[in-house]
């Protein structure tokens, strides 16, 4: 009898753990496995296999492989990349090293910089020249690439980035470069800045193209390797890669821009919470996802993740900008700290309670798991407190040690701070809950938004169990914690669009616009993106949105305002400029009326439209009320003293049924911790909500 095929299968790779969910029909089976951090595709196959078995299905019976990645973003901050050289413009060859010209801290006379990706032993620079038209003023010389060449060899290098200047209007000089680099060295990548980000501002351009070469060997050799695991299981289902704007790429285009893959896990978090918000009829949301290394929030607007063009990586210093690497990529936007489940606890010099953001990670993990870990992490003052049901943490494949815990805890908390190891765990968690609300807070004030009028929704292992305290520091009112929080990213990539964004600069005045010239570019670019969404689904139809990106003349940044869904006619110079002054009045409560307004860069996202409404899991809900499974001894933070709460499995909740805090409801993956400010139900689509009492 021939099998009914699955669907979609999704895997995410975190720090600590890696989580895998696969749909078929009307049923989702997760798995969450410790992540192998010297061989990834271990532990993805072994997930995999897990859930497959649970699920009573075979590798053949996979339609779709959804995958996201934190490895491409852990090579950039751990400096873990491919031995990459830089070929530039004469002239500019410490362009990446320069920067901003700018001190990031001004007041600390210590201030390190971070350290380019490339020493400047391997940046090398050609004669060529062209303006900022495209016309060439200096003809490209290559009789000096074959020396540089020796050079690379020499120092092993491995991947190499091509960066010129203004490139991204002419990209011949870097094309023909790019060519002969593959004759003469045809093991190496090979980046062109004019494909990996054909925008202005050199530095962020040539910045974002070293990195895809740094990360480029590591992910094209991972993303090979788990292509041909999944062979060898009889997994030959297609494989899409998650990219950090939200949308699905090829494996193909994965490989060729693996820079697109960082932050793909977080944006599939991102994309849980705006469709478990449409699903609640909630369209204000802040999400929060909370793992074994890092914590990320994000702010949703009529459930649309907020997007952005720009990012740091690798911060040396906690919300300070300019102190990371900066990468042009589309992104979700969100803030992202080091404060997860494995993030290590500690006593400064000055008696304070520090915590992350180096993390246990899952080699050797927390102290109680057993494995070798010795440092006190949140994990442990979670056990500590009585938040974890130490029988069915993940989903009772990881047995958990209290003892461990607080040993670890009195060695490098208590025994320093002098307080008892109850307290020295009730600090950390505090400490890591004021650094989330805090990092909360200053997310929505740069961007002009309240949180307190929003509902959180948490998800991610770690998460449940700190977002009622979180809402409280906050002054939220309401939680939702959907079904599958612990392995939520995973499975929002089971709700991603199979999509792709182009952005190329066009540096034009509005009231000059020359609309063939947009439409020649627009046209350029939607082929570009079709390629690669038609690619993965040939037949599909096609959704096209375009934007631009404006600016008053003589300002530094842009905004990005929305085009209609059509070749622009003369016509819409008055209704971009319209478009424009509302979004900046929106901004910044002003505008300049007899500025200029000029287009810098114009972007085009090509969706493949597809039928989700087989996608929603029907959630039948349990008849009558819960009976609690056990008491534990919790602490509520907010009364600061332990209670006997009990203990309820999520699953045997009734939807009629009313949890008043405080309370642990458990489930595989994760425990939601009700404090005493809120009730806990069951909604209609199975989500739990955490309602304030007041």
């Amino acid at each position: 009898m021939r099998h009914l095929k699955a669907g979609r299968l999704a895997a995410d790779i975190g720090g600590t753990f890696t989580d895998v969910a696969v749909e078929c029909g009307p049923r989702r089976v997760t798995a969450k496995v410790l992540t192998t951090p010297s061989e990834p595709e271990k532990g993805v196959i072994h997930g995999i296999l897990e859930v497959l078995k649970n699920a009573g299905l075979s590798p053949a019976d996979v339609e779709v492989f959804v995958h996201g990645t934190t490895l491409a973003t852990n090579a950039l901050i751990e400096r873990k990349g491919a031995t990459t050289a830089l070929v530039t413009t004469e002239g500019f060859r410490d362009v990446i090293e320069i920067g901003r010209e700018s001190r990031f801290d001004q007041y600390d006379i210590n201030l390190v910089k971070p350290q380019p990706l490339v020493p400047r032993s391997l940046r090398v620079t050609v004669p060529e020249r062209v303006a900022v038209d495209g016309s060439v003023v200096m003809p490209l010389d290559l009789r000096g690439l074959e020396g540089h060449v020796q050079a690379f060899r020499a120092a092993n290098v491995t991947s190499i980035a091509v960066g010129f200047l203004h490139s991204y209007v002419n990209p011949s000089h870097e094309e023909l470069v790019g060519k002969r680099l593959r004759e003469l060295m045809p093991d190496a990548y090979v980046s062109l800045s004019s494909r990996i980000c054909p925008e202005v501002r050199e530095y962020e351009r040539l910045m974002t193209t070293c990195a895809n070469a740094y990360v480029q060997p590591l992910i094209a050799g991972y993303l090979q390797r788990l292509r041909a695991e999944l062979d060898r299981i009889g997994l030959s289902a297609s494989m899409v890669l998650m990219t950090s704007g939200g949308g699905l790429t090829t494996l193909q285009n994965a490989c060729e821009l693996p820079i697109r893959l960082v932050e793909s896990g977080p944006a599939g978090g991102a994309i849980l919470a705006s469709h478990v918000g449409t699903t609640s009829g909630e369209s204000s949301l802040l999400s929060f996802d909370m793992g074994g290394t890092t914590a990320k929030i994000c702010i949703i607007d009529n459930s649309e993740p907020l997007k952005s063009r720009s990012f740091e990586v690798a911060r040396s210093k906690r919300f300070m900008k300019g102190s990371g690497m900066p990468i042009r990529i589309p992104v979700i936007e969100m803030v992202e700290i080091g404060a997860g489940g494995g993030s290590i606890a500690r006593v400064d010099t000055l008696g304070r309670i520090q915590v992350g953001p180096d993390s246990a990670t899952s080699e050797p993990g927390p102290a109680c798991y057993g494995r070798g870990g010795a440092n006190a992490t949140v994990t442990d003052a979670d056990l500590v407190l009585g938040k974890i049901d130490p029988l069915h943490f993940a989903g009772g494949s990881i047995k958990l040690h209290a003892d461990a815990s607080r040993n670890a805890i009195a060695s490098h908390v208590s025994a320093v701070s002098g307080s008892e190891i109850e307290m020295g765990a009730f600090g950390i968690c505090e400490v890591v809950e004021e650094n989330m609300a805090n990092a909360s807070r200053v997310h929505a004030i740069e961007r002009g938004k309240d949180v307190r009028a929003r509902t959180m929704v948490a998800f991610g292992g770690a998460a449940p169990l700190h977002a009622a305290r979180l809402a409280e520091k906050l002054g939220i009112k309401r939680v939702i914690v959907p079904r599958s929080a612990g392995v939520g990213s995973a499975v929002g990539f089971l709700r991603a669009p199979l999509s792709y964004e182009v952005v190329r600069s066009l540096f034009v005045k509005i009231k000059k616009l020359d609309v063939d010239a947009a439409n020649r570019q627009f046209d350029e670019m939607i082929a570009e993106a079709a390629s690669v969404v038609c690619a993965a689904k040939p037949d599909a139809p096609l959704e096209i949105r375009r934007s631009v990106f404006l600016r008053y003349s003589g300002q530094g940044h842009e905004i990005d305002v929305p085009l209609p869904d059509r070749p622009l006619t003369a016509s819409d110079q008055d209704s971009i400029t319209e478009a424009f002054t509302q979004a900046y009045q929106a901004l910044y409560r002003r505008t300049i009326s007899q500025a200029d307004i000029e287009a810098l860069s114009w972007a085009v996202t090509v969706i493949a439209i597809e039928d989700r409404s087989a996608e929603t899991i029907p959630f039948a809900g349990a008849d009558g009320e819960a009976s609690p499974l056990r008491q534990s001894r919790l602490f509520d933070g907010r009364l600061g003293r332990f209670f006997d709460s009990p203990v309820y499995w999520r699953d045997a909740i009734g939807v009629s049924q009313s949890i008043e805090g405080p309370a642990v409801i458990a489930e595989d993956e994760t425990s939601t911790v009700v404090t005493s400010s809120f009730v806990a139900s069951i909604d209609s689509s199975g989500s739990i909500i955490l309602e304030a009492k007041h």
